[in-house]
């Protein structure tokens, strides 16, 4: 008697995605899918009170009850950083909206009029481009005042130059493909196409930009919270952990655990832009 083979049985079109990823792509997925959970529903990752701790349990090292340690105040330093997550989150994510915006419009507005409206804004974006970054930030939130909304307005003005000089490359390459002489041929007026066929076009190559900037936010904020320019404690940023640990370095791990947490943040946030680079 022979077997009969049954049909196999189709996958479902998002395990089919997940199957084709990298494996270090799915893990970045996976690492950031973590932290916007944390940001978003602390508590359902951490039981612990991120502002008050037992003075009897301070400095501990990690364990199965605190998996991070304790700090000096005995607070659970894990439940700290996933608290913290949210604040990070939300500014870088004010960050990249506000290089996305400012800078998107300044590169596509200059790429697509050219002319004097092009040498002007090419100037403004050199001239942003000439200061480093975390220095621009600095400048920026010393004079709107030592706050982390303020810390990321200040990181999305710093970045304003980067998106607009992208934007701008893109849609002056873009502009001078044959689909747009023909939509212009066939009456198409200038605000249709630049919102129907440049617009769309040129915003491909920013989307892996905003991905690789969301990362680059999250650090240059934590630099400014490391360096006082955020929230004051009991705050639990990220940088603000680093800061705190920093005087308490005979415990490592009140540096080790935030920074690694920063970093392999970072970098996931940089696998997905490359990969999503390398895709388009």
């Amino acid at each position: 008697m022979s077997a009969v083979m049954s049909p196999a049985t189709p996958r479902a079109p998002g395990v089919f995605f997940l199957a084709r990823l990298p494996l270090a792509v799915l893990l970045s997925f996976v690492v950031v899918a973590l932290v916007v959970a944390w940001s978003l529903v602390p508590g359902l990752f951490a039981g612990h009170d991120p502002a008050s701790g037992v003075p009897a349990e301070k400095l501990l090292g990690p364990s199965a009850a605190h998996w991070f340690g304790t700090d000096h105040l005995g607070r659970d330093l894990y439940t700290r950083i996933v608290h913290g997550t949210a604040s990070s989150v939300a500014s870088a994510l004010i960050a990249v909206a506000i290089g996305l915006i400012a800078g998107g419009l300044i590169g596509l507005l200059a790429g697509f009029l050219g002319g004097w409206v092009d040498a002007v804004l090419a100037r403004l974006v050199d001239v942003l481009l000439a200061i480093p970054n975390l220095l621009l930030a600095v400048i920026v939130v010393t004079a709107l005042g030592f706050d982390t909304t303020n810390a990321a307005i200040a990181t999305g003005v710093s970045a304003v130059a980067v998106f607009a000089r992208v934007m701008r490359a893109e849609v002056i390459k873009t502009r001078q493909a044959t689909f747009i002489e023909a939509a212009a041929l066939l009456g198409g007026s200038r605000w249709y196409v630049l919102t129907r066929h440049v617009l769309p076009n040129a915003s491909r190559s920013v989307l892996s930009l905003a991905v690789l900037q969301f990362g680059l936010s999250i650090l240059v904020i934590a630099s400014l919270a490391f360096l006082g320019y955020g929230d004051p404690p009991p705050a639990s940023d990220w940088g603000l952990l680093i800061a705190i640990g920093k005087d308490y370095l005979q415990w490592p791990w009140l540096v080790y655990a935030p920074a690694f947490t920063t970093i392999v943040t970072v970098l996931s946030m940089n696998r997905i832009s490359r990969w999503l680079r390398n895709t388009h």
